[in-house]
């Protein structure tokens, strides 16, 4: 396939290539670091910070959290979310 962009630099403002399913679980760090949320199925999404702080977000399908998030707890979690690297 060709690749016009493989010679550039990525950077914050550059498209993710690399999505994985955001499992919730409580207390546990996400196996890597995403550099934005995608919401699949509305609901809330538990997020934690890396100061250990946790806050709930409303969110909607196809909505895009530009949030680098450490963890998504399950309690609380309804949406579905992805997340892109």
């Amino acid at each position: 396939m060709l690749d016009r962009f493989k010679t550039h630099l990525r950077d914050l403002t550059s498209p993710a290539t690399e999505h994985f399913l955001i499992v919730p679980a409580d207390g546990v760090d996400l196996p890597e670091r995403p550099r934005v949320l995608y919401v699949e199925m509305d609901g809330i999404v538990m997020l934690r910070d890396s100061n250990d702080t946790v806050l709930a977000y409303t969110v909607v399908a196809g909505q895009q959290l530009n949030f680098s998030g450490i963890g998504v707890e399950a309690t609380g979690t309804t949406a579905t979310v992805y997340g892109w690297v």
